[in-house]
């Protein structure tokens, strides 16, 4: 699909943006073990986790352009019991993925009428990473707006009282008709794609928001220092919550801008990112990498079974660690490659990811925190993310340098999802 907004922001670094365009190209165009209509119907359902209208309205579209039945788009009551069944895992994966366990793997690999096959559920499963962590990158860079001057304008989310395009077949008369328009159109017209573009600039509207920069201030007053170190206790590195006391964008009655737009492709909408470092439990549930890793464990597991998408992945990783960052390292006072990794570790940590070969010090030393409250809303949760955010934290890096962090954050996000999904499916298969 045609992603305007996402690939402007990456044309910063077009040989990162190169590799991302191949990966998305083979998730949703290339052949595989999932029907394509179903591999976008699994991005809806990842990208509406995180409420991101921006990637669920380009899927439904797309899911219609690949003859996807109407129907499925009324909500996970309507589409087959074997695609609803990918909801827990969705849903687990997009907010602790570290609860995920043989177990769950297992319920969906049981022979019955529904059941998934190995090949099916690890293409599921990339998708769903791939989308989580794109919702990331699309609320980090400010691409769910009306695309404004150099796709940096204001946020702008949907009013509940308007219709967005996904909700075509819940009665909306005039949305009837464009679905049975897209419906007949070919499959390689991107005559839709403009029109949805225009449909959705037309029916964003501004909405009041709390001042979540207010919040942020009073935080930093009550409990400077507090809520946004990397400690160590008992072995086990602790990356607490430095955004506690965010909120959502919310309208002025209080309740949260556009939620119930995408209720229909979510259950159990209460379920969120829960502090990995706050669990009383006990230390062996910390993932280290020096047990499983992408590049011992997972890159092999997953190119098995899904055909050249671990070489794809991998490329993916290693061309966003490749960027050049020397300007935003020298401002932090440090080596490129050092700072980098104080980003991706620091993300890894908050998702109970741990190296036992670094330092978490280091984290605190080289991330002020307002930056650390900016990559862990982005990452744990995005739909929280307003344009303040990326227009004045950090106001000392350019455009191009924010775009990097936030390919930082899609990346290790990305890692870290398929991470604990690879090692509970090798766990099943052992």
């Amino acid at each position: 699909g045609r992603l305007e907004a996402v690939t402007q922001q990456m044309g910063y670094h077009p040989q990162y943006l190169d590799s991302f365009l191949k990966t998305q190209h083979y998730l949703m165009h290339m052949d595989g073990p999932l029907p394509f209509d179903c591999r976008h119907y699994i991005a809806i359902m990842a990208a509406a986790r995180h409420q991101c209208r921006y990637l669920v309205n380009l899927h439904v579209l797309q899911f219609l352009r690949a003859g996807g039945d109407p129907q499925w788009l009324r909500g996970l009551e309507f589409i087959p019991p074997k695609l609803r069944n990918l909801n827990e895992i969705n849903k687990i994966l997009a907010h602790r993925p570290w609860l995920i366990t043989k177990e769950h793997i297992e319920k969906l690999l049981k022979i019955s009428e529904w059941s998934w096959s190995l090949a099916e559920l690890v293409h599921a499963v990339v998708l769903l990473a791939h989308c989580h962590a794109l919702a990331s990158f699309v609320f980090g860079c400010g691409c769910e707006q009306d695309e404004g001057l150099g796709g940096r304008g204001s946020l702008k989310p949907l009013s509940l009282g308007n219709q967005c395009f996904c909700e075509a077949t819940a009665g909306n008369g005039c949305s009837q008709e464009l679905l049975r328009i897209n419906r007949k159109r070919s499959l390689d017209s991107c005559m839709e794609l403009d029109s949805l573009r225009e449909r959705m600039q037309r029916i964003h509207v501004e909405t009041e928001g709390r001042d979540e920069m207010r919040l942020l201030q009073q935080d930093r007053e009550e409990g400077e220092g507090q809520g946004a170190e990397v400690g160590v206790q008992g072995g086990t590195e602790r990356c607490s919550d430095p955004s506690a006391g965010l909120s959502p964008l919310a309208d002025t009655d209080g309740e949260v801008t556009g939620a119930t737009n995408l209720a229909c492709y979510m259950q159990d909408p209460d379920f969120g990112y829960q502090d990995f470092a706050r669990r009383d439990e006990d230390q062996t549930q910390v993932f280290r990498v020096q047990d499983y890793s992408w590049e011992d464990h997972g890159f092999s597991l997953v190119n098995r079974l899904y055909s050249d998408i671990g070489h794809l992945l991998d490329e993916k990783f290693r061309m966003v660690d490749g960027l050049q960052s020397s300007a935003m390292a020298k401002r932090q006072g440090c080596e490129p490659s050092v700072f980098k990794r104080g980003i991706w570790n620091y993300i890894h940590c908050m998702f109970g990811i741990r190296y036992d070969d670094y330092d978490y010090a280091e984290v605190n030393q080289l991330l002020e925190r307002m930056l650390k409250v900016y990559i862990k809303t982005v990452t744990c949760y995005p739909e929280k993310t307003n344009s303040e955010m990326f227009d004045r934290f950090w106001k000392q890096f350019k455009h191009s340098e924010k775009v990097h962090v936030n390919l930082l954050i899609l990346e290790a996000r990305m890692q870290a999802e398929l991470l604990y999904a690879l090692q509970a499916i090798t766990q099943y298969m052992i």
